[in-house]
């Protein structure tokens, strides 16, 4: 057998038994010699342990001296959905979507007008717009022919707004 550093590693590592430790390996008496078997005391009942909580809500505890200050609580305003007047975009390049992106930003519903834009701008627009609308969590609609209205998430066009807007064409109900 190994001994020293290595065989306490061994016996670590559970590749073999420490017999060198109890003197040799015992096998007990024979068979024949064998003490005979006492019976088991019978269980008693197991004693009952006292519960503390593990934390006091306030206060302080005289027999440690540390003080607990309860956590406070932390409260959220909720925005409330606000009605605002609508701006309208009829761009002419694509340089016109900051202004689009810029006024959405700052929670304004926008119409972006694109009657009468070349058809490669306003496919470039309605991808801007479509980005623009999911990446600030609003909404785009499309009002009439070419015509879409990009809301932000806590805004909603007023009833009063929408008449004015569909008096102008640039909106259907």
């Amino acid at each position: 057998m190994a001994s020293g550093i290595m065989h306490r590693a061994m016996v670590y590592l559970g590749l073999t038994d420490d017999y060198e430790d109890y003197g040799g390996y015992d096998e007990g008496p024979p068979v024949g010699l064998q003490q005979p078997r006492r019976p088991m005391p019978e269980p008693q009942e197991a004693p009952v342990s006292v519960v503390r909580p593990m934390a006091r809500d306030t206060g302080a505890d005289p027999s440690n001296g540390v003080t607990v200050t309860p956590r406070p609580q932390v409260v959220r305003s909720i925005t409330p959905v606000q009605s605002a007047k609508v701006h309208v975009v009829a761009p002419v390049r694509f340089a016109d979507a900051q202004e689009v992106g810029d006024r959405f930003k700052n929670s304004q519903p926008v119409i972006v007008n694109l009657q009468n834009a070349e058809p490669q701008l306003s496919r470039r627009m309605i991808d801007f717009c479509s980005g623009v609308t999911y990446a600030l969590a609003g909404s785009m609609d499309k009002v009439a022919d070419q015509v879409f209205l990009l809301t932000p998430s806590n805004v909603e066009v007023s009833a009063e707004e929408k008449r004015r807007l569909e008096e102008r064409g640039l909106y259907r109900s």
